[in-house]
């Protein structure tokens, strides 16, 4: 059996044990976020390394994701910005074979890191590949004694396992947004056929009511009736136009996971940090969960596309009777509340408070110029 400074040709029976706990860790989720997370953990505590990241690229020469172990929460916001695809990162997502060095700072390829950067130097990495495609890297540094042949080969072994946790995950992701896109145009097309022809119904009767007014007061009446009935029935074709938009992870998923997966394809696709923490919920009527995470998206929309916010914090708790606060908190812009009252612009504040309203709920906002925003819905339970 090797030893640990030759190369691997069996694993010692602790490492085996060790990579059996990892690869069930990666494959026990389908967020693609998690998956990331669990094996970069997986990889830093297998081979007793400082710090673990994992990259997976974009078409843009960025990350579409990046995730980083053994660095704090402050320290990750002091880095700065994602690192763009240069230097010994690029190298190890343009080519299959690993990357081990002894001291990073002294490749042709390194071109330094930011000042708040953790100092390196002993490095390994190793791409994540699904036949011949490279679907990300994972990097590791600073383990006492440096990086081994059997080390490269332990996690050479973990990289091909995550290559197909990450795949699934993957899969799964978009599988749910082509259902979506699915429900999207069925539920358009249910609008139109249900309610169009309502709409259309109600304008004749009402202009047919408008012609015998005076010629015809009780006939004029009767039409009239008839538009009440209609207008009835077309109010009450909407309404469960819209319970049916009601998305089908709610019911699947629940509210936080839906939440929290909505969060993360957004923390995904934007430059902006979007965080979401969540205790103690426990599951709210249909109405109220539907409302809440509406009103997460619109908040969350504003933050992402208006205020210019680096950083938007999500968080949801429980409430001791039974129901939940939505708070929606980012560093943007921030405006004057009164002002874009006056103007007339709502930037959905109108539907959020509404839907508020429907489900017993209140909603407050909190913002000033330059001081960013905080959007907090609570909901009553059951």
């Amino acid at each position: 059996m090797a030893t640990k400074d030759e190369p691997l040709t069996g694993l010692c029976l602790g490492d085996l044990e060790a990579v059996s706990v990892a690869v069930l860790a990666m494959s026990g989720h389908l967020e693609v976020r998690e998956v990331l997370r669990r094996i970069t953990a997986s990889a830093r505590t297998l081979l007793g390394a400082e710090y673990a990241a994992l990259g997976v690229p974009d078409d843009h020469g960025g990350f579409a994701q990046f995730v980083v172990d053994g660095v704090t929460d402050e320290q990750w916001q002091a880095i700065g910005p994602l690192p763009r695809q240069h230097g010994v990162l690029a190298t190890m997502l343009h080519e299959l074979e690993p990357t081990r060095l002894a001291d990073v700072r002294k490749a042709p390829a390194f071109g330094g890191w930011p000042e708040a950067h953790p100092d390196m130097s002993d490095f390994l990495g190793m791409p994540i590949v699904d036949d011949e495609e490279i679907l990300g890297a994972i990097f590791l540094a600073n383990k006492d004694g440096g990086f081994t042949d059997y080390d490269e080969a332990l996690l050479r072994i973990l990289a091909a396992h995550a290559s197909i946790a990450l795949r699934n995950a993957q899969l799964y992701e978009r599988s749910r947004e082509l259902t979506l896109a699915g429900e999207r145009a069925r539920i358009a097309h249910d609008l139109h056929d249900a309610v169009a022809q309502k709409l259309f119904s109600l304008r004749l009767t009402a202009k047919a009511a408008a012609t015998l007014v005076d010629r015809d007061p009780v006939r004029a009446r009767a039409e009239l009736a008839e538009v009440a009935r209609l207008a009835a029935e077309a109010a009450d074709e909407l309404r469960a136009v819209v319970v049916e938009l009601r998305p089908a992870a709610l019911d699947e998923d629940g509210l936080v996971a839906t939440l929290a997966s909505q969060v993360q394809v957004l923390d995904r696709a934007h430059a902006a940090t979007v965080d979401f923490d969540a205790d103690g919920v426990r599951t709210l009527p249909p109405a109220q969960e539907a409302a809440v995470l509406r009103v997460a998206q619109e908040a969350l929309h504003n933050a992402l596309r208006h205020a210019g916010a680096a950083r938007v914090a999500v968080t949801l708790r429980g409430t001791a009777g039974r129901g939940a606060v939505l708070r929606v908190t980012d560093d943007g812009r921030g405006f004057d509340p009164e002002g874009v009252r006056r103007e007339g612009r709502h930037l959905g504040l109108v539907s959020m408070r509404d839907r508020a309203q429907t489900v017993g709920g209140s909603l407050t906002l909190t913002s000033a110029p330059g001081r960013g925003t905080v959007i907090e819905l609570e909901v009553p339970g059951a």
